[in-house]
């Protein structure tokens, strides 16, 4: 017999609760949870079919290189790790209007262009509206098909029935199952949407994208165990009234989580950006304090951006800190480290860091290039629009090396700078064939000498 009864879910991670508690014990978030019902049906011992199960030998066990699918979309392959691989699950999450439903409008082209079959679900708009976003795309295939549809036993139904190549659903929050009282977009309704489109993804080899809603903290909403399931988790990034977006994977099972996409919202949807340094580095000015170009490593390309400090004096008794683009602990942590080992007094300045272009960056890398914007702006002193610098610095003020220094070089002389200042454990004889000028440093005290110097 079936037992109803209700039980408490946390909305941030999804932890369970005879009862309600004001804070979550798994994600210490406060007031999270909501009181939703559920049915458990009692089951009997397991099936002699399963007990029958025997483990397999790794070695026994034969495997076939998998066959990717390529969007057509240079940028989204490399962040997929070289293509969709079929029968996979990817969840797509980002702030509302950032483009999640263009870009996979877009890759629904690209593919039904290939003459595969491609079946759109849509819990939130008409069959019009997406018609409108489809017609400023540009021409579709008559390989795409478009359904309007809330109820999962319905989609099921259809999906088994035509039989697509790729399903994409906007978005998995839209949803629900009658068996389950909970209202669409729950906890309980999210979960039981999200197991069922697995099942019908790796049973039938058909690839799912999933659209799923972010919170304001900036991460998918419902149950953490989303994550979980999905075979990739993708995030646009950007300010919604910018031009750029910045697609990440942050779980990737067929390929790196350290690759980046970047797009350009345009008229006619969104463009891929085939030189993202190039990009990140116009409009910037030339010969003023406080500004140095940096080269950081995103998955294996090089990516350059600017790094821009302003520290002026302050008028109150707290000196004030901003960081936009980076940590902001981080930005604290260095310029501690310059008072102590430079002996520069920045406790009565405020201090804004910004790395230009909105990308944020977690690379450590970065930190000689905020080093000397704060020394060029504390010191007013102009910096070569010809100079990049890249490095991480330690608490004790020695810059280490940093990985891939290669092909930051290559992608400053690739852009016409003429002088790096490097971590001098980075130098090496193959470095010599360069045509910059490299200036290799071992703590603060050089890169200061080089700076006042100039």
């Amino acid at each position: 017999m079936a037992k109803n009864r209700t039980v408490f879910f946390c909305q941030n991670c999804g932890y369970e609760s005879a009862k309600w508690m004001g804070q979550c014990p798994a994600c210490r978030q406060w007031n999270t949870f909501v009181e939703e019902p559920v049915t458990k049906t009692a089951s009997g011992r397991q099936t002699s079919r399963t007990a029958s199960k025997q483990p397999s030998k790794l070695s026994g066990i034969q495997t076939e290189k998998e066959e990717r699918i390529k969007t057509g979309i240079d940028e989204l392959d490399r962040v997929l790790g070289g293509g969709i691989v079929p029968g996979s699950m990817i969840l797509v999450g980002g702030d509302p209007g950032i483009g999640k439903s263009t870009l996979l409008l877009q890759v629904c082209q690209k593919l039904s262009a290939q003459h595969r079959k491609i079946f759109y679900i849509s819990g939130e708009e008409s069959l019009g509206q997406i018609k409108l976003r489809a017609d400023r795309i540009g021409r579709f295939e008559d390989d795409v098909l478009l359904l309007c549809e809330t109820d999962l036993e319905a989609v099921e139904n259809v999906i088994l029935k035509e039989r697509p190549e790729m399903v994409v659903i906007d978005s998995i929050q839209t949803m629900y199952k009658n068996d389950i009282g909970s209202a669409p977009g729950s906890v309980s309704q999210v979960r039981e949407s999200t197991n069922v489109l697995m099942n019908i993804a790796k049973t039938n080899g058909i690839t799912i994208f999933i659209v799923g809603h972010v919170t304001k903290e900036g991460v998918v909403a419902g149950p953490r165990v989303l994550e979980h399931m999905v075979d990739t988790v993708l995030y646009f990034e950007g300010e919604r009234h910018a031009a750029y977006r910045l697609l990440r994977s942050v779980k990737n099972r067929f390929g790196s989580t350290n690759e980046m996409g970047v797009f350009e919202m345009a008229g006619e949807g969104l463009k891929e950006v085939k030189d993202p340094s190039k990009y990140m580095l116009s409009g910037r000015p030339e010969n003023a304090s406080g500004s140095v170009v940096t080269c950081v490593m995103e998955g294996t390309r090089p990516m350059m951006v600017e790094v821009q400090a302003l520290v002026c004096r302050t008028n109150f008794n707290m000196p004030r800190r901003t960081a936009a683009g980076m940590d902001y602990n981080r930005v604290n942590l260095l310029m501690a480290v310059v008072e102590k080992r430079l002996g520069i007094s920045l406790g009565s300045c405020d201090a804004y860091v910004n790395i230009a272009g909105g990308v944020r960056i977690n690379d450590p890398s970065i930190d000689l290039a905020v080093v000397c914007a704060i020394l060029s702006s504390y010191k007013n002193i102009p910096v070569s629009d010809r100079l990049m610098v890249f490095g991480e610095v330690g608490l004790v003020g020695e810059v280490r090396a940093v990985r891939q220094a290669q092909l930051c070089i290559r992608e400053g002389e690739k852009l016409g700078f003429d002088r790096c200042i490097l971590p001098k454990a980075n130098m090496d004889p193959q470095m010599s064939a360069s045509k910059m000028l490299l200036q290799g440093v071992e703590n603060l005290q050089d890169i200061y000498k080089i700076l006042t110097a100039q």
